[in-house]
């Protein structure tokens, strides 16, 4: 059994065992206490497998990035890599809000929704930092401040700059590249490690929203929910299909390699967490080069937030309509705009989706409070939008490495590349043979 069908099970069984205790156990003290609760089983299951994947981002990030524009034999490469996948993280991106303003615009969602209940549950979302103050984080004061905090633009310029410099520092540069090049090694090691217990861990993390949530919080707003999933579903099929087909590559075949990476995005709604596994995926088993998988990916888990952006352009439309609010054309025009720049150096964390639609509704004039209509079913969503947001990080990381000849296509055809057994945890010497590391 390989680790899809692990994770497909664990991931059934948890939204099973979920409901069943959202309908009959959920006023259980002792199951609220040891089980569901805060430092309860699934609570404290969950939050150890994020954590484990969180602990691999910096470094496997660092070393990586480094390793790549060490490697690199014209530094002009970097520049023009980096200006291709902005520029296609930011069309992406604006092709999702489009498809969101036009699906919930045209359906009308919202309209004599009961809008009150917005005033009787408390919303807390926090400020997200001025473009300005973005712009600032970049540059770190303290290397290893940075880095223990998880800034990732800081990282991801940390690590531009201390490759530029191995690259130029001669044969003292190759010896500090090569040993650079070896941890990145261990670090993929790591990752095999934490994908042995991965369906344990997404078992913990969906039974506990499952058992939070139940189904009776969708009932209200299931034209919203279905509307946000549609659009995701769109834009995931469409659109990534699309700028495949104008690379000439075949989606179907990198839809399949994507399968695990997009599970693990799902259970964890988390762009950062599921980065070491997107990496993985983007190398192994699609063939990218790691001097760009290596940069777009960590890039792309920064700024690219399509599925973000589909939820805030429904959720904004939903809002107005519950509201009576009428949005005109350049509130359209807003909404895009606000979208787009504020994927940019926002975390990618669970809920923070809920931020920057915190941002937009005041570009808007619409009351943050109306983010209480929507956010019984936020955990669900963001769960499907991070998916989405990590497939177009790995979606456009393989269109730029076609575009840069540093995509293997032997490796990107072949159905087997890039899978390997599991890491025998009893052995200090084990072969490296057949886990879909994807």
């Amino acid at each position: 059994m390989n680790l899809s069908v692990k994770i497909l099970i664990s991931m059934l069984i948890a939204a099973v065992v979920g409901i069943i205790m959202n309908k009959f156990f959920l006023d259980n003290e002792f199951v609220q206490a040891y089980i569901i609760g805060q430092y309860g089983f699934f609570d404290v299951g969950g939050t150890m497998f994020i954590k484990a994947l969180k602990m691999l981002v910096v470094p496997l990030v660092f070393c990586s990035l480094i390793g790549g524009i060490a490697g690199m034999d014209d530094m002009k490469t970097l520049g023009r890599t980096g200006g291709k996948a902005v520029a296609m993280f930011m069309i992406t991106t604006v092709i999702a809000i489009a498809f969101a303003l036009t699906a919930a615009s045209g359906l009308e969602i919202g309209k004599g929704f009961d809008a009150s209940v917005a005033n009787v549950v408390e919303v807390s979302v926090n400020d997200a930092p001025s473009f300005g103050q973005v712009l600032i984080n970049i540059i770190p004061s303290n290397i290893l401040g940075e880095m223990a905090s998880g800034n990732m633009l800081a990282v991801i310029f940390i690590s531009i700059v201390i490759g530029i410099s191995i690259a130029h520092s001669g044969e003292e540069g190759s010896r500090i590249a090569k040993w650079i090049s070896d941890l990145n090694e261990v670090i993929m090691s790591l990752v095999n490690i934490v994908m042995n217990v991965a369906p344990y861990g997404v078992f913990c993390l969906l039974a506990k929203t499952f058992a939070e949530q139940g189904f009776d919080v969708f009932e209200p707003i299931l034209g919203y929910f279905l509307t946000v999933a549609g659009v995701l579903i769109l834009h995931y099929v469409g659109t990534f299909s699309g700028i495949f087909f104008l690379a000439r590559l075949n989606p179907i075949i990198f839809l399949k390699k994507m399968k695990n990476t997009i599970l693990f995005a799902f259970s964890t709604a988390s762009s950062n967490a599921t980065l070491p596994i997107t990496m993985l995926a983007a190398e192994e088993r699609l063939g990218v080069s790691n001097s760009i998988a290596s940069f777009v990916i960590p890039l792309g888990a920064t700024i690219n937030m399509n599925g973000t952006a589909i939820m805030q352009g429904v959720a904004t439309v939903f809002v107005a309509n519950a509201y009576g609010h009428d949005l005109f054309f350049v509130d359209y025009l807003t909404i895009i705009g606000m979208s787009v720049l504020a994927s940019i150096g926002t975390a990618g964390v669970p809920g923070v989706g809920l931020v920057m639609l915190a941002m937009v509704f005041t570009q808007v004039g619409l009351p943050v409070e109306g983010i209480a209509l929507i956010i019984g079913v936020d955990r669900l969503l963001d769960m499907m939008r991070t998916a989405v947001n990590v497939t177009g990080d790995a979606a456009v990381t393989v269109v730029v490495a076609k575009s840069e000849k540093q995509l293997d296509m032997d490796v990107y055809n072949d159905p087997d590349a890039g899978t390997y057994e599991p890491i025998d945890l009893s052995s200090h010497e084990h072969d490296h043979g057949h886990i879909d590391k994807a």
